[in-house]
């Protein structure tokens, strides 16, 4: 996650995104540096807006929230409902079955 971290903050310094820069800032940050990951890291950010990523990334997460607080909502009446009948007794479901 640090390498992801590094590459964050050289672009809110606005700061060239690249092996070099992003080693410096790790081993500033007293990281033992993999040149692999680095280079595969500045690659995977090479056609990538990171400004935009950044934004949609903080946006998906507050527009989840609502999304899942919605189900357990909504699951709360059937458990009510599913008490009500539990409370009523279950021999009359069963008078049903016998017509």
């Amino acid at each position: 996650m640090e390498y992801v971290y590094a590459a964050m903050m050289l672009h809110a310094a606005e700061k060239d995104i690249n092996d070099d820069a992003v080693t410096a800032v790790l081993k500033a940050a007293g990281v033992d540096v993999d040149a692999a990951r680095v280079k595969a890291l500045v690659a995977s950010l090479g056609g990538i807006d990171i400004a935009e990523a950044m934004t949609q990334a903080i946006a998906a997460p507050a527009a989840a929230a609502p999304a899942a607080a919605a189900p357990a909502a909504a699951a709360a009446p059937a458990e009510e409902a599913e008490e009500e009948e539990e409370e009523e007794g279950g021999f009359e479901g069963l008078g049903s079955l016998f017509g």
